[in-house]
């Protein structure tokens, strides 16, 4: 009977740990998907960026320190990896945007031309993917992290190579504003 219980204590510590290590691996692998996601909303707005630039070039030729820097904060944005180095670029990406929107203001037929304006509702339509991609990856990185310090996951989590992940972050308020041309 003592032999029993034994076994007994052990399978259910065996099964609980099996459990444990098992909803920690479902979090890793869905904040891995959350930052594919994030990943796939910031190449599409890489991608859009370029013809936005050309459609503004045709009309403001005289512009080129706010092409230059668009290009190079694209540059940045698509080589940036981990996520604190992403957000910054990011940031200093929507700053670039923002400027070449103001040139576009100063524009006005730029502003009714009708390529423009589809490319700046794609824009702002992937800004707001890339916001909510963003916040999907934060919960997600919120309850991994939350899990693998939490007792008794702490316990399994160090040695079995579970480590915190960082937060997708702006820096800025400015950095977390859709860019936005009035008219």
């Amino acid at each position: 009977m003592g032999l029993l219980i034994v076994v007994g204590v052990i399978a259910a510590i065996v099964i609980f740990l099996i459990v444990l290590y098992n909803g920690l691996v479902q979090l890793k692998v869905r904040a891995d998907s959350a930052w594919s996601d994030i990943d796939v909303q910031l190449k599409r707005r890489h991608d859009l960026i370029p013809n936005l630039v050309e459609t503004v070039k045709g009309y403001a030729t005289h512009e080129k320190s706010t092409f230059e820097n668009i290009a190079k904060a694209r540059t940045a944005a698509m080589t940036a990896t981990a996520p604190a180095e992403r957000a910054q670029a990011e940031g200093q990406l929507t700053m670039a945007l923002k400027s070449l929107f103001a040139v576009a203001e100063a524009y006005p037929q730029l502003r009714a031309n009708e390529n423009f304006m589809s490319l700046q509702n794609s824009l702002s339509q992937i800004e707001s993917d890339v916001q909510n991609s963003r916040r999907y990856y934060n919960a997600v990185v919120r309850d991994y992290n939350t899990r693998i310090q939490s007792f008794p996951a702490n316990m399994i989590a160090g040695s079995m190579g579970f480590t915190a992940r960082q937060f997708f972050e702006l820096d800025s308020p400015a950095e977390r504003a859709v860019p936005q041309v009035k008219f």
